[in-house]
């Protein structure tokens, strides 16, 4: 038998709500994701900090279930691929090119991590590192009906290329992101990573991003706007305008441990109020 890649699975799964390691189901499946977008946020605080997105696996652990972190896709992504495959699924990591909000046929870098799972032969993308638009259950690849999340709908076309993801938002099928089955080493993500987190044209080192779920509601935070979206509901917004009341929010509102450190509090100040800075 392997040795174990996860060194804190029980904390991991206590985490999730689980007191034993579940069967390597669907339904399981469904419930890990949808715990996993409300228990680990969305957050790109490391990026603005200045210090490097470590991405194996041991630190990736060790900042989300001993430090009270988040992450983005590669390290999300990455930690639950992990989880998974601890569990006994089969499961492996995919990418794909972020599409979401841009014009129709865009085609990015592929800058995305997300997981392939098959269960009794079925396949289906899992994906719990996608910001706001994160689909909170797995969904099946093979078809192309609109597929019920806990949030909200979602299908996939698939292309020559690849597959479309797509996220109906506003009565509008709005594409999220574009993926292959293309088998990923390490070294893949690790440029991806490399990309997102240090290139100047990245909206990873230019703006606060953050996310989490909950039952009927999404909460975002983009610098300093502040929003809560409740399923059929107009959404809630309102603006941040002081560092301290930021660094309270992500702690109360997203479960954010926050590295306050001099630098970072001046990114943050510039995000929030950039006429300052002129």
């Amino acid at each position: 038998m392997s040795e174990p890649r996860l060194k804190n699975l029980n904390l991991y799964l206590q985490r999730l709500g689980f007191n034993a390691p579940p069967a390597p189901t669907l339904e399981t499946l469904r419930q890990l994701q949808l715990r996993h977008t409300g228990a680990f946020p969305f957050e790109n605080l490391t990026t603005l900090s200045g210090e490097p997105v470590l991405i194996d696996l041991p630190s990736v652990e060790h900042k989300a279930l001993r430090q009270g972190r988040g992450g983005y896709c590669y390290e999300l992504n990455n930690l639950f691929l992990a989880l998974l495959q601890e569990l006994g699924f089969d499961a492996r990591g995919i990418s794909g090119r972020v599409v979401m909000g841009q014009p129709e046929g865009a085609w990015t870098a592929r800058t995305h991590r997300l997981s392939l799972v098959i269960l009794d032969g079925v396949r289906y993308i899992t994906d719990v590192g996608f910001g706001g638009m994160v689909p909170t259950a797995p969904l099946m690849l093979d078809i192309t009906d609109e597929q019920s999340t806990p949030h909200e709908p979602y299908r996939l076309e698939q292309h020559a290329d690849g597959y479309t993801l797509r996220a109906k938002v506003a009565d509008e099928w709005r594409p999220m992101y574009i993926f292959d089955l293309q088998r990923q080493e390490d070294i893949d993500y690790t440029i991806g990573n490399w990309y997102v987190s240090t290139h100047p044209e990245s909206s990873f080192v230019k703006q606060l991003m953050v996310a989490r779920t909950g039952e009927g509601w999404r909460r975002t935070l983009n610098n300093g706007s502040f929003a809560i979206h409740r399923i059929g509901s107009e959404s809630e917004r309102r603006q941040v305008e002081e560092v301290d009341e930021l660094i309270a929010l992500l702690e109360a509102e997203f479960g954010i441990r926050v590295p306050v450190n001099a630098r970072l509090r001046q990114v943050l100040k510039g995000l929030i109020a950039p006429k300052e800075q002129a």
